[in-house]
Parts: structure tokens; sequence; C-alpha cells
């Protein structure tokens, strides 16, 4: 049975999966701004690409001993070859994030940067280092920036103040920072609506996050490759699996 969940569906955080939930969500994302931003704006895909070193595979962490014969003479031993331990080694893949830029048509200024994040810009690695000087940059500039975490794991983005919480929308309006709007939500919580940050005096149009992440669940045909049998990947806190088990059974 598919669980109804009030906000994020914790099922799409399996790092196996979100690649394709975030490139749905991207997707999805620009289909809903656009009707409400043209003709002045237009909601453009774009896409950063760099290397990301992994370990493939399960390590075998048995150790196996070699053993002298007990009637050892120099004379008439066999050596016993050692048998060797099966490891891992990194394996550098490809990697491709997409994100949204607000572009003014008639000048092709980008106004907004939509970004969502993935496990590898919350972890150590080349991924962290490429987002966070993209971000500092789009910081440094008139630039609004819209940030989505939708991850549990994984450390969160620099800055001040923040409040504890599984997820967080951050809207960085150029004109006001250093300060910025903050939208933390848990598990168990609706994903806050938030306005999208335009040129002054505009129009902002309200972003509904929730409707955009249930179109992409459906139309990407997500609930085919999850087993909601089984624990979430990345695991929950106790509370919140007991929590998850109960909506089984509404």
């Amino acid at each position: 049975m598919t669980p109804k969940f009030p906000g994020m569906n914790p099922y799409l955080e399996n790092p196996a999966l979100w690649p394709e939930v975030h490139s749905w969500l991207i997707v999805e994302l620009a289909r809903s701004l656009n009707p409400l931003l043209v003709p002045k704006y237009r909601a453009a895909v774009e896409k950063r690409v760099y290397s990301d070193a992994v370990l493939v595979g399960i390590p075998d962490a048995s150790v196996f001993e070699v053993r002298p014969d007990a009637d050892f003479t120099p004379a008439t031993t066999t050596q016993v070859m050692p048998k060797p331990v099966r490891v891992t080694v990194p394996q550098t893949e490809e990697r491709t994030e997409r994100y949204l830029e607000i572009r003014e048509v008639k000048t092709g200024r980008v106004v907004t940067a939509i970004e969502l994040l993935s496990p590898t810009n919350k972890r150590a690695g080349e991924g962290r280092q490429k987002y966070l000087a993209k971000r500092q940059k789009v910081l440094n500039s008139r630039t609004h920036l819209v940030e989505i975490d939708l991850l549990r794991s994984g450390d969160f983005m620099p800055m001040t103040a923040a409040i504890p919480s599984d997820y967080r929308i951050l809207v960085s309006r150029a004109n006001l920072r250093p300060e910025a709007e903050l939208y933390p939500f848990n598990l168990r919580e609706t994903i806050p609506e938030f306005s999208l940050p335009l040129l002054p005096q505009e129009r902002e149009p309200v972003v509904h996050l929730s409707d955009i992440l249930e179109r992409a669940y459906s139309e990407a045909a997500l609930d085919l490759t999850i087993d909601y049998s089984r624990s979430p990947v990345p695991p929950l806190r106790d509370v919140d699996e007991e929590w998850v088990r109960s909506l089984m059974s509404l």
C-alpha cells in the first residue's frame, strides 16, 4: 500500500532514486512556472557537470591467516600463498546536476536561480565545492537565490541562526542580503509555499512545491520503483519510522 505523506516522501531520498527525482522536479518546476512568468520572463533548465569519486561494490571484510606447519623444517616446508582481502577502490563517475534560471526575456539577465540540492552537494567532495562556489557567486550578485533542500542526510548549507529541521527552503532576495527567508519543515509537516522573487514591483508567483512533487511522482510512475514494505534509505528516526508504518494502515 502506498502511504499518503502530508509533505515530503522520504522514500524519494534514496540516493539510487534521487537523480531521477531531481530531474523530474526541475522539469516540473519549469513547466509550472512558465505559464505564470511569460512573456516577460522564462524558466530555463541549465546543468553543471563534474566528476565524483565513489566506491562501487560491497567490500569483503574477511581476513585470511597463514599458519606455519607444526613440523616445520627449512628443507621440507611448502609455502602457502596468502589469500587476498577483497576491497574496493574509488572510481570516478560523471555527475550532471540540473537547476533553473529565471531570465528576463528582453535582456537575458538571470533574475533568480533555483537550486534543488543533491546528496553530492551535502557531503565533502567536488560536488559540494563546485556548488558552494556557485552559491557564493550568486549571493555576491544581484540575482535572487532559491535553494530547496529535500534531503535529511548530509551537511546543511552555510547560514547563521538556522533552525534544525529535516528539510528547508531558503529564499535569498538580492535586495535584502545578508538577510534571507528560511522555511524549515519536518517529515510530518506540509511543504511550505513561497513567493518566487522577481524584479522590483513585479507580482511574484507562489510556488506550490507540494503539488509539483506530487505531479512528478505520478508522471514518472515512481510508485513502481519503491518497495513500501521496507524502511526508507537513508533511515528514519525510530519515532518517524513508527509514524510511517502507521500511515500504511490508513
